[in-house]
């Protein structure tokens, strides 16, 4: 079998250490491990699949200095902007976790379960799409398929890992009363519908990019949607009520038997018994759940779906990995 040279950029960080264990979960057939981070980290070890590896300071030079086949992304924007294109220009596929590259036109936005063909219309970047899109559209895409998506009313309630280290230990020193230093309120015992920058339009940028980049993973630019992104106090696991309106009439068990039918998603919706997706029982794997399934009485063709996954497993590490897996199939 062949073995490809595979490098992580931000190994030390929260969403790099779990891309390290969902490759090595995966067996993912990796030849050498080329960790990067800052200088701050540079020189330290990193353990991977029964290894260590020098972690190196991300610097052009570095980066040509080592030849890879892959380069997993999860460093910010600005890392992203500057260091993407050099990598790609030494013949590697980058596949990119920051904002940078996601609604770039020449720059593939992918789910595997939802539009895998993307893939091969990358130029060496593929962007990993924002973790709250990505568990929706799982669920979106089968019913767009199966019956025409009209309208989407996103209301998400997301853990505080995503928010990076700084948001997790918001929560983790709220507890005993400590002020927030990355959050403008404590989210202990909290909830706040704020995430990322507010623009003019009154939305966050959370909640524009989940607009934008479910049209472009669809593709579909005619899909009315609108979303409130809230951050809630849980560590890891988003949740989300989607709201859906088709253009025909549909059925609840119609609905159920795309959604069964779809990969990469599991239903569980049998809530007289108390089986409904939640983050706590659903943290660490790599699927999407669906629960709550119930007809919108309120439309004439709507339904109403909860929707949860862990935001650094599928929301970011697993679905770059699946990415690359695609690739190398």
């Amino acid at each position: 079998m062949k073995k490809y040279n595979v490098a992580v950029v931000g190994a030390t960080g929260m969403v790099g250490r779990k891309m390290l264990q969902v490759l090595a979960e995966h067996n993912v057939p990796v030849n050498t491990l080329v960790p990067f981070a800052s200088a701050r980290s540079a020189g330290g070890k990193i353990p991977f699949c029964g290894k260590e590896y020098e972690i190196m300071e991300l610097t052009e030079e570095n980066v040509r200095a080592h030849k890879v086949d892959f380069a997993l992304f999860s460093a910010g924007g600005g890392v992203s902007k500057q260091f993407a294109p050099v990598f790609a220009d030494c013949g590697a596929v980058v596949i990119d976790n920051s904002s940078q590259w996601r609604m770039d036109p020449a720059v593939p936005l992918v789910v595997p379960e939802v539009n895998p063909d993307a893939i091969a219309k990358n130029r060496g970047i593929i962007a990993n799409p924002n973790c709250s899109t990505i568990q929706a559209v799982v669920a979106l895409a089968p019913l767009h398929r199966a019956f025409g998506i009209k309208r989407i009313v996103y209301s998400t309630y997301q853990a505080v890992s995503g928010a990076g280290v700084a948001g997790y230990n918001d929560l983790c020193e709220g507890v005993t009363g400590a002020p927030p230093k990355k959050f403008p309120l404590p989210i202990f015992g909290n909830v706040l519908p704020h995430i990322d920058v507010f623009l003019d339009n009154g939305y966050t940028k959370e909640e524009e990019k989940m607009i934008r980049e479910t049209r472009k993973i669809l593709g579909d630019d005619t899909l009315r949607i609108t979303a409130t992104t809230v951050r809630v106090p849980v560590y890891y696991g988003h949740s989300e009520s989607i709201n859906v309106e088709f253009n025909r009439p549909v059925t609840v068990q119609q609905v159920k038997n795309a959604l069964s039918a779809a990969p990469g998603l599991i239903v569980m919706d049998d809530p007289q018994k108390g089986v409904y997706p939640t983050p706590r029982e659903l943290a660490d794997r790599d699927e999407v759940f669906v629960g709550r399934i119930r007809q919108d009485e309120s439309v004439e063709s709507g339904v109403n779906l909860w929707v949860v996954a862990d935001n650094i497993r599928k929301g970011a590490a697993t679905n770059a990995v699946q990415i690359l897996e695609y690739m190398i199939r």
